[in-house]
């Protein structure tokens, strides 16, 4: 049965700017700390990446997967699904952007994984919690150093 980790973060940055930068998924390696290559496929008809290729660290290896977005909700929410991964059968997730006030945002981050190799439990729960709290760490750091 898949875990949801889920964290939070207050960032100082409208949602708009942390809206954009987690759409820019071409500019992710340069912020991402374990993501080593990011592939637009497709574009939706608004021209937001659609399906999108990555390749990252994991595990002591390298690890590639496609996720489909979902902007129904955006841009208070940016949600995905697995599409294909080489060590996952669920990595879902989304990034949901909620205003404090003008110039801060809390970016709640939520992550389901389900892995192809069975995991012991807290392993598989702190492997989990570490790449959520690393992807909010990164994405706030990314985001307020463009906010200025």
């Amino acid at each position: 049965m898949p875990d949801v980790s889920t964290a939070s973060v207050l960032v100082n940055a409208p949602v708009a700017i942390c809206y954009e930068v987690v759409v820019d998924f071409e500019h992710y390696p340069e912020w991402v700390s374990d993501l080593k290559e990011v592939i637009v496929h497709s574009t939706d008809d608004a021209g937001r990446p659609e399906e999108v290729a990555f390749r990252a660290a994991a595990f002591g290896r390298s690890t590639s997967y496609t996720l489909k977005y979902d902007y129904t909700h955006s841009p208070e929410v940016v949600a995905w699904n697995l599409v294909e991964g080489d060590l996952t059968t669920i990595l879902d997730g989304s990034y949901k952007f909620e205003s404090i006030d003008s110039t801060r945002t809390e970016v709640t981050y939520a992550l389901e994984v389900e892995l192809k190799v069975p995991l012991p439990g807290f392993v598989k729960r702190r492997a989990q919690s570490r790449i959520v709290h690393s992807a909010l760490e990164d994405l706030k750091a990314r985001v307020e150093s463009l906010a200025g």
